[in-house]
């Protein structure tokens, strides 16, 4: 019987800090003697970064939103069938820079789409669910003021990116027991102190 790996996920609104706390967690596991694999969402395979770069070119105004839903939908299933299925039984931990939540929270709850958009993750997350999901939270401004180049996504109103922590913050309640949320607007030695504590306690 082939092990499975410890699946987490990181998600958040726009400059929350997810890149730096999820370096953090690939060493902190590497020095524990972990086997760590990490993917982000958009990408992570060939295909899915040529889709990650249309998803995000700020010249690309004209995607619909039902598009943009069934290209993230796409990336997704092409990483799990690809590489996740073969991280999972391979790996200890296997860490996403997003996953299916930023469907529901982006394309669902941002962009009117929720109906579809739960719809869609059912089918189209292949039975991948996240062991733990640790939600880096932030506020809006302070999130935006840390892009220097915005794109496509980060470039949208602030409404929307309103409606992003609002629907995070629902998710969370409704997931209490697979979803954490993290303070985010602390000095990140204090906040991987966070990130230590929430895995130690996990685990």
């Amino acid at each position: 019987m082939k092990k499975k790996a410890i699946f987490i996920t990181v998600e958040g609104i726009e400059g929350s800090g997810k890149s730096s706390i999820i370096n953090f967690l690939e060493k902190f596991l590497k020095k524990r003697g972990f086997k760590v694999k990490v993917f982000r969402e958009p990408g992570s395979t060939r295909i899915g970064e040529k889709i990650r770069s249309i998803l995000l070119d700020n010249r690309n105004k004209e995607l619909s939103k039902h598009t943009e839903l069934l290209l993230y939908l796409a990336c997704r299933t092409q990483l799990v069938e690809e590489k996740l299925k073969k991280a999972l039984a391979k790996y200890d931990f296997v860490i996403c820079d997003r996953f299916f939540d930023s469907t529901l929270v982006y394309q669902g709850y941002a962009l009117g789409l929720r109906d579809i958009a739960e719809e869609a993750v059912k089918l189209f997350n292949l039975s991948r669910v996240p062991d733990l999901t640790i939600l880096l939270d932030t506020k809006v401004k302070e999130g935006l003021k840390r892009i220097k180049h915005k794109d496509r996504i980060e470039s949208r109103p602030i409404s929307f990116h309103q409606r992003l922590k609002r629907g995070y913050r629902l998710l969370a309640k409704q997931y209490p027991k697979r979803i954490r949320i993290i303070k985010a607007n602390k000095k990140l030695p204090h906040l991987f102190k966070e990130i230590e504590k929430t895995i130690i306690k996990y685990l």
